[in-house]
């Protein structure tokens, strides 16, 4: 019977040592692999420009943007289902007309009806002396916010497996010229 009651003794504890031990090497629910407070190993300001196709008059030969589906009829007014793609320039400084740094390639799809929302898929494509590879950022751009985080869910090349996060603000938004230019603070916390 003594014996009996040490095996089990020895293998509860050798359970709770093991629990104990292996539960410091996995995030808890309220905790991340990545810390708050980390820093960033690699950060980028970059901005993007777009030239849409619907402006006012609807003649802009050098659109970098254009609709492909209209919103559903019935929804609201928030353009629910319409969706763009996109191919803009994006250069490291505000000037468009400065060398690109990259091209931001991808769609964004109007998906909330209550409010203006827009889901983004964007690849930076980079081909420079700098940069070489790509970095696909995915999320939700509200469109009230002043700024918004999209996180950065992968790369290629120089940006291999990258993981981080794009916090844009919009920085011009002109409805006569049909032009709008976002500031992309990109801070990768994942670089290979």
């Amino acid at each position: 019977m003594r014996k009996l009651i040490m095996e089990k003794f020895s293998s509860i504890f050798f359970l709770v040592f093991l629990l104990v031990f292996s539960e410091s090497a996995v995030p808890t629910a309220g905790e991340s692999l990545i810390k708050r407070n980390a820093k960033p190993c690699q950060r980028l300001m970059l901005h993007l420009h777009d030239i849409f196709q619907e402006g006012i008059n609807n003649t802009f030969p050098n659109a970098t943007s254009a609709s492909v589906t209209e919103g559903v009829p019935g929804f609201g007014p928030f353009l629910f289902g319409k969706l763009y793609v996109f191919d803009n320039p994006v250069t490291g400084d505000e000037n468009m007309n400065s060398p690109p740094a990259a091209r931001a390639r991808g769609f964004y799809l109007y998906d909330r009806k209550d409010t203006p929302n827009t889901l983004f898929l964007i690849t930076l494509s980079f081909n420079s002396s700098e940069y070489k590879g790509t970095m696909t950022m995915l999320g939700n751009n509200e469109h009230g916010a002043e700024t918004r985080d999209i996180p950065i869910v992968g790369g290629t090349g120089d940006f291999f497996m990258a993981r981080g996060i794009a916090t844009l603000e919009t920085e011009v938004l002109d409805f006569v010229k049909s032009y709008f230019r976002v500031r992309m603070d990109i801070k990768l916390y994942e670089c290979y």
